[in-house]
């Protein structure tokens, strides 16, 4: 493993206005609330309840009842009075959670995830999630990128990131992934994005890391898979090209989705340039995957997702 730090002494201490970064989360609310739990009555009345007997102000709500599966999806960002610690309203609540039989977080929006992103050859989603991150559009931290080939370390200097590069081959995949989980521990990695990182994980790392793994890959209509999709696409005359983010399972590409897109396509594209629109696509649904969950909007409904917008 080899490391290239790009002066990041005091990454973890920069400014809000460090590379332009904006004020966008200036006015932010302290505290998200979001749980689920099975559909009844008096859900809703007591958890505001909760909320004004605790002197806090909801700023945004939103929820979605699934009839079929009698369910309740909830979340729930509010100010809360001065100097209130988090720890005080998780145990103060966990009655009406017990209640309700809820599955609940409670999570503090001054915290911000912290992200590993990890990519191999194509950087396109890598560089959409730095330059969002760097005006300030994805409020997020990123302690460094992981990469088995050495071609973004330059990219990564550039924003101040750490670069780990961990090459990879069948005879060295856990040992590697091994020093994968070590950085993970290391360095607080609450996400790990595959922002075009072409290796499968294995099933013990996606147990390990369930639910915080996102992953980014092509969807056409018809899918093709194997090598050269877009030659194939073109071939075959694909009048749509779309790309799909979600959580990585041990079953490959078959975890729960987060986000999807498309665009429109025609016959006068060729191979390069379908693959350039399969490309915007990719990094524009992967970067709005990572902000829905870094947001805490996404919760699990079996092997789907509801996402509170």
């Amino acid at each position: 493993m080899s490391e290239i730090n790009a002066s990041v002494k005091n990454r973890d201490a920069r400014s809000s206005s460090a590379f332009g970064r904006s004020d966008e989360g200036a006015d932010r609310p302290d505290f998200v609330l979001t749980f689920s739990c099975p559909d009844r009555t008096g859900i809703v009345h007591a958890v505001s309840g909760f909320l004004v007997t605790h002197g806090c102000n909801i700023r945004d709500s939103a929820q979605f009842s699934d009839r079929s599966a009698g369910k309740l999806f909830m979340r729930i960002s509010f100010d809360a009075p001065d100097k209130i610690a988090i720890s005080h309203l998780q145990s103060q609540f966990a009655n009406v959670g017990m209640s309700f039989d809820m599955t609940w977080h409670l999570h503090d929006f001054g915290s911000k995830p912290r992200l590993m992103i990890m990519v191999s050859r194509a950087g396109h989603c890598l560089n959409d999630l730095l330059f969002k991150y760097s005006t300030g559009m994805l409020d997020v931290e990123i302690p460094l990128i992981v990469s088995n080939h050495q071609d973004f370390c330059r990219l990564a200097a550039s924003y101040d990131i750490p670069f780990h590069h961990l090459p990879i081959t069948a005879e060295t995949k856990l040992a590697q992934e091994a020093k994968l989980m070590e950085l993970v521990n290391q360095e607080r990695v609450d996400l790990i994005v595959l922002a075009r990182y072409m290796q499968v994980l294995s099933d013990g790392l996606c147990q390990k890391m369930s639910g915080r793994v996102i992953n980014i890959h092509h969807s056409f209509l018809p899918s093709f898979k194997g090598a050269r999709p877009y030659h194939q696409a073109q071939a075959r005359g694909v009048k749509l090209i779309g790309a799909t983010a979600h959580y990585v399972t041990a079953d490959l590409d078959e975890g729960p989705i987060i986000e999807q897109d498309v665009l429109r396509v025609d016959h006068s594209l060729m191979p390069e340039q379908l693959s350039a629109v399969g490309r915007d696509v990719e990094a524009a649904v992967l970067t709005r995957a990572v902000k829905f969950h870094a947001e805490n909007r996404i919760l699990l409904n079996g092997d789907r997702t509801v996402v509170l917008r």
